[in-house]
């Protein structure tokens, strides 16, 4: 009796995480059917990337090679979620309006796995854009100074924070109506979030008004923490900073998302 309610425990302890894979492989699928978030995550980077380089290359660091080095972590941190974020949200706003979730309810399963199995999944994605993007990085000329396992680092320093920014617009997609108002809204945060920060440039060099902004925007933190990594110079704390806002947006809006999935039954 004991060896079963042990077997039966153990099941019933990962069923959250198990669910989750499940419902991320479905995810998967789609997108391996409509690919087009995927590639949005690589082009929208790799085009500022390419855009950025040769406009501003010489007349903010005196030549493309030099600005590159600059330029890439803050592209690398755009590929691991700021890219693909939106697709997060208006993907659970239309399984809410189609109905699928409908059937997953009625299923018995946790509340958490269909939104955590989309975010699972987004990982993998930001992944793929962060091989894509430097491979492209490398190919133009970027150099990780900081060695091996600090480029690792950084590269698992964007994803994360791409996972705990993706469950913003989980909330936003189980609260609006239309898979459209998340677009718009995600377009709308998506400028002043990845624009606002140290992307093109330091923000000491930023106008007063741009600068307060840049200061305590998450995303400069990350931006500076992965830039350290990649080139092997002191981070200032940024590093810490970045996990601290990493944790704070999970630990907000992962339960707030959860909450209002379950309120619509």
């Amino acid at each position: 009796m004991t060896t079963t309610l042990s077997r039966t425990a153990r099941p019933r302890r990962f069923a959250v995480l198990r669910h989750s894979g499940i419902l991320a492989r479905r995810s998967l699928a789609k997108s391996a059917r409509n690919p087009g978030p995927i590639v949005n995550g690589v082009v929208t980077p790799a085009l500022f990337m390419v855009l950025f380089l040769y406009l501003f290359g010489r007349p903010v660091a005196g030549s493309t090679a030099e600005y590159l080095q600059y330029l890439f972590p803050g592209i690398l941190v755009m590929g691991a979620g700021l890219a693909g974020m939106i697709s997060t949200g208006a993907a659970i706003n239309l399984d809410l309006k189609n109905g699928v979730t409908d059937r997953f309810r009625s299923l018995p399963i946790s509340r958490t796995a269909p939104l955590l199995g989309s975010v699972l999944a987004d990982i993998l994605r930001y992944a793929i854009a962060v091989a894509v993007l430097s491979a492209l990085g490398v190919l133009l000329g970027f150099r990780p100074q900081g060695g091996a396992l600090a480029a690792l680092g950084a590269a698992g320093l964007a994803v994360l924070f791409g996972f705990c920014l993706s469950w913003v617009t989980v909330f936003l997609g189980v609260l609006v109506r239309s898979a459209e108002a998340v677009l718009a809204f995600g377009f709308l945060a998506f400028l002043p979030l990845q624009l606002g920060s140290s992307l093109a440039a330091p923000t000491g060099t930023l106008p007063g008004w741009l600068r307060a902004w840049a200061d305590v925007n998450p995303v400069t933190h990350v931006m500076d923490a992965c830039r350290a990594l990649l080139n092997g110079t002191p981070d200032g704390g940024s590093a810490g900073l970045a996990l601290l806002w990493s944790g704070l947006l999970f630990a907000v809006f992962c339960p707030l998302a959860v909450r209002a999935y379950s309120r619509q039954e």
